[in-house]
This record gives structure tokens, sequence and C-alpha cells, in this order.
């Protein structure tokens, strides 16, 4: 993103030459950067709109409709949440995309939904894996981890069901306050740190 005309910016070209004030400079910008992320982050799921990918339905279509389901099924903000954004990486890493979808939600949500979201495409694969050459039952080599049938449940109850053209799916407006309260909310101390900048911000490039 470019800096806006009149920005009040860093004076330093190299980050060894910043001073105290350089960065109280930078922390403001990044609160306010921090804070437009559901912004960006709906915005991006809506590039999935209109890709069928060969299905019966969009990407998007998809996402709304597994949301959908979980939130009809009494799920809570974390859960529908993590159904709206599960395949947001198809766009851009459709060879790791449940692994992408996870890494973004990974400061908001639980470790049992961020292994969920990381590992739900390997578990999906149950359902097609067998009729396009591949072993179906390649989710077993996680059997034994505490959230293995919590994994398999939304793919069975939710994921591979949300196909369907005919159903009721709800509007992407109707789950934006969901994803907003989550995203308001880190649930790790380590990313609430980053999140708020209050204090140097890690791994900056």
């Amino acid at each position: 993103m470019t800096a806006h005309a009149g920005e009040d910016r860093a004076s330093f070209h190299a980050m060894s030459a910043g001073s105290a004030d350089d960065w109280a400079r930078i922390l403001a910008a990044v609160r306010d950067f921090n804070d437009r992320f559901p912004d960006r982050l709906i915005a991006h799921l809506q590039l999935l709109q209109g890709d069928h990918g060969g299905f019966a339905v969009d990407r998007l279509e998809h996402s709304l409709q597994t949301a959908s389901r979980a939130l009809r099924d009494g799920r809570d903000d974390e859960y529908v949440a993590c159904a709206l954004i599960h395949d947001i990486g198809d766009v851009l890493g459709p060879a790791h995309h449940a692994e992408v979808g996870a890494v973004l939600m990974r400061p908001f949500i639980s470790e049992r939904n961020f292994w969920m979201m990381q590992q739900h495409a390997v578990f999906q694969g149950y359902y097609y894996f067998h009729l396009i050459g591949g072993d179906r039952n390649a989710r077993d080599r996680f059997r034994g981890h505490p959230d293995f049938e919590y994994t398999a449940q939304f793919c069975e109850l939710y994921d591979q069901r949300s196909f369907d053209p005919a159903y009721d799916t709800l509007p992407l407006d109707a789950f934006e306050p969901i994803l907003r309260r989550v995203l308001a909310a880190p649930k790790h101390a380590d990313f609430a740190h980053e999140l708020n900048a209050s204090g140097p911000v890690a791994d900056a490039q």
C-alpha cells in the first residue's frame, strides 16, 4: 500500500538509523493498518466469486454455504468465521490453501480450530481422493490426534456438503459482524502484542 499524501512518516532509510520518534510514527500507522485487516480479508474473500473450479457453485458460494450451515447448526462465532475463511487461500495458495487460511486466522482462533483449518484439505480428501487416483484414507496419518474427529466432523457436516446451488445460502454481509468480532480479539499474547503495536513490530520487512 502506498503512503497517503501528508502521512507522517519516519525519516530513516535504513532501520539502523531509526529513532524513537520514527518508531512512534510507524507504530501509529501500524495500528491504523491493523485495524483495517477485516476489510482486507473480506475484500480478498470476494475474489473467490465467479470462479467455479468445475464445481456446481463458485468458491465464494461454497465458503458462504459452509458458514451458513455451521451458523444454523448453532456453532459459535469463531467456528463460523473459520468455516467462512477456510478456503480463502484458493486464490494465492492453491497448492496449500488450507495452510494459508489457517495462518491468516491463527492469531484470533483456538489451537483446535487452527488445526482444523490447517488440515481440512486432507480430511476433505476422504470424499474424493480415491476417485482421482489417490488414497481417501490419507487423513489416517493423523489418527490419534485429539482433534481428528473434530476436523472430520467439520468436513462431513459442513465442508463436503456445501456445493448445492439450491441451498438457501446467507449473503456475505450476514457474516461480516461475526468475522469482525472474531478478528477484534486476538487469543494469543504474542500476536496481540504485534497487532496492538504496543512495542517493536516482530518480523518487520
